[in-house]
């Protein structure tokens, strides 16, 4: 059912209890796409997820002329007909691909298409993402021996590459800021006619690379090198298993880890992976959980959230209700990301009427008495909707009437469309 444009938050009057089983990875399900596309034979992703990201993704291989079919829940694609990969391509006429404000697909379709033996592939997505970064991929892949022309602003979308495949050599990349970028040069360098090697330069989320190159290790590629700074990759194929099992989002179990920190209780999340026991760097929120309940009352905590970015409005949201300042540093580079979550985070805390502090790359946050009544923006973004959401959860006003209104939380779509309804189900569930 289609979410509202406003919505109250109800809270919890009882501690949560029972268990909630995840969707699955949107970055594991993005990067598992990708390779698939790339494999000789098929592939059959289980526990994927179904969500607006990655339904623009499988969109445009299908587009690209492969097949991608889902079952009626979405979490199991089966990926084939890759020899048919890049088969729309008609002379004079280029290939639309609409990416929305799905950062992955972005960069991994900028990417793939610049292996395509032949054709013209013109790459858009919508306002905010005409605004994120795109250059150093962009730059990488000419220095390879593809034509890219950006059609509006230089080293932004949209785009539109020429085929003609991948050269081979030596590039410079600054990832700093977006790891993807490098992720996405990596996963496609395989394919090129000679060897590839990435210098790259400034610093990045290495977890999300990480999750990348072990990922192309599941997929059968054993063909990349590193030393220091630099990614040394040798022509190769896929050669993945026929079945793949996407993780439960570590990302997306943030929210349902903190929802205990706010109402009380004990909530289960079955398959999750420990931190360092999966592929995904964002797990460790747990461990950062566990530092915020240990810590004495009154004292402040630091965080740096550097490598684990995507969670770090997760803690912001619910720092009004810890006892103690919270500063959170190494979040500089999500200012460039759906929207700049720094200041929107930094905004919206104050309309609660918190003390908020905002540097560059941090924020230090004072809890102060909650303010009601206010509606809180999301800028379109679904992490704000989420943390704000669990936020609301807390009975402030302690007669369970909701103190807390979200604009636009349907924006949640692009990783977690039914969050809301699961949140709903737990609190419905403490009054049985």
């Amino acid at each position: 059912m289609p979410l509202p444009d406003l919505l109250p938050v109800v809270p919890f009057t009882a501690p949560v209890r029972g268990s909630l089983r995840l969707p699955g990875s949107k970055s594991l399900t993005n990067r598992a796409l990708l390779l698939a596309a790339m494999s000789p034979t098929p592939v059959r992703l289980e526990g994927a997820l179904a969500s607006e990201d990655t339904v623009l993704m499988a969109a445009a291989l299908r587009a690209l002329g492969i097949s991608v079919v889902a079952d009626p829940s979405g979490s199991t694609l089966v990926v084939s007909d890759q020899d048919r990969a890049f088969s729309t391509a008609r002379e004079g006429q280029p290939v639309e691909l609409f990416v929305g404000l799905a950062g992955t697909a972005a960069r991994f379709l900028t990417a793939y298409c610049a292996t395509a033996p032949r054709g013209v592939y013109r790459i858009d997505g919508i306002a905010q993402m005409r605004r994120r970064p795109m250059r150093p991929l962009l730059d990488a892949l000419r220095a390879l021996g593809v034509r890219v022309r950006c059609l509006g602003e230089e080293g932004f979308f949209p785009v539109e590459i020429e085929g003609g495949g991948l050269t081979g050599g030596r590039v410079s990349l600054d990832a700093s800021e977006s790891s993807q970028l490098l992720s996405a040069l990596l996963m496609i360098a395989p394919h090129a006619r000679a060897p590839i090697t990435v210098d790259l330069q400034g610093t990045i989320r290495q977890t999300f690379v990480d999750m990348s190159l072990r990922l192309m290790a599941e997929f059968g590629l054993d063909a990349v090198r590193r030393e220091g700074a630099s990614y040394h990759l040798t022509p190769a194929a896929y050669r993945p298993p026929g079945i793949v099992e996407i993780e439960p989002d570590a990302t997306a179990a943030s929210y349902f880890q903190a929802l205990p920190l706010v109402v009380g209780g004990t909530l289960q999340l079955p398959g999750l992976r420990a931190p360092g026991a999966g592929l995904q760097g964002d797990s460790a929120f747990i461990d950062v959980l566990g530092r915020v309940r240990a810590r004495k009352a009154g004292t402040a905590l630091a965080e740096n959230f550097h490598e684990i970015s995507d969670t770090f409005l997760t803690l912001a949201a619910i720092a009004p209700l810890l006892d103690g300042p919270t500063r959170i540093t190494g979040i500089a580079h999500t200012r460039k990301q759906e929207t700049d979550r720094v200041a929107g985070m930094a905004a919206e805390l104050r309309r609660l009427g918190q003390e908020v502090e905002e540097e560059e790359d941090a924020l230090t946050i004072v809890p102060r008495p909650l303010r009601t009544g206010e509606v809180i923006e999301t800028y379109g973004d679904h992490r704000f909707a989420m943390s704000f959401g669990v936020l609301g959860c807390r009975d402030v006003r302690g007669d369970g009437r909701p103190w807390l209104t979200l604009r636009n939380p349907g924006c949640c779509a692009k990783t977690f469309p039914d969050f809301f309804d699961r949140l709903e189900a737990l609190r419905r569930a403490t009054h049985d």
